[in-house]
């Protein structure tokens, strides 16, 4: 999942970036209100953790703004703001959720399954698909039970992929949810990453075809 982390405060961001991470979420931040409403314009997010409190415009204005274009979009607003006003403010404009700093990151992190699960995955908390089962709570795959080893990205791939299935995905969406602003990717990264996660299923039964000139495609199990 991308997510964009509008916060200003460089050591939290920074904190939750990591915590994320560690999660195979693939995590951009902005500094400002400015940046955060630019990035949403730019590219497509799976959540938005706004904070209140952002320099240029405020998370106030950030989510309305937001709603206007994307009104489907799950938000987690924080505020050091502890008041009732705030938050109700904030979940008027459309926010999903509210938490108020001081907060555990394993308390944010619980949050943000539940959001995307939420928008993503209104059907329960895994995929099955022939003798695979994605557990996207426990951030695990398994075949027949028997786990497999993924790493992060490639776990984020096969998400991608197995939430889309039956639709095609674009070499170029796999770039805009698995890799982040700065980092520095090989034109063949996307190759290289399907085959691995290929090679790691291919005893599940689980065919992703590259549908050319489109993009990739697992289809309905059979």
């Amino acid at each position: 999942m991308r997510i964009l982390l509008a916060e200003d405060d460089e050591m939290l961001a920074d904190a939750i970036f990591r915590t994320l991470s560690q999660s195979a979420h693939l995590v951009d931040i902005a500094r400002d209100g400015g940046a955060a409403v630019h990035a949403l314009l730019s590219a497509e997010y799976d959540l938005l953790i706004l904070d209140i409190g952002l320099p240029v415009l405020d998370g106030l204005e950030v989510l309305r703004r937001l709603r206007l274009k994307r009104p489907e979009l799950p938000v987690l607003m924080l505020s050091v703001r502890d008041g009732i006003h705030d938050r109700v403010k904030g979940l008027d404009l459309g926010a999903d959720d509210y938490l108020t700093k001081p907060f555990h990151l394993f308390e944010l992190e619980a949050r943000v399954r539940a959001l995307i699960r939420r928008a993503h995955s209104p059907a329960g908390l895994e995929i099955c698909h022939g003798r695979l089962r994605i557990d996207l709570t426990g951030r695990r795959i398994f075949c027949d039970e028997q786990a497999i080893d993924l790493t992060s990205r490639e776990f984020a791939l096969v998400e991608l992929l197995f939430m889309r299935i039956g639709r095609v995905v674009t070499k170029q969406q796999i770039i805009d949810q698995l890799y982040g602003w700065e980092e520095g990717m090989a034109s063949n990264a996307v190759e290289v990453l399907i085959h691995r996660v290929r090679k790691k299923i291919e005893h599940a039964n689980c065919n992703i075809q590259t549908i050319r000139g489109m993009g990739y495609l697992v289809d309905h199990p059979t």
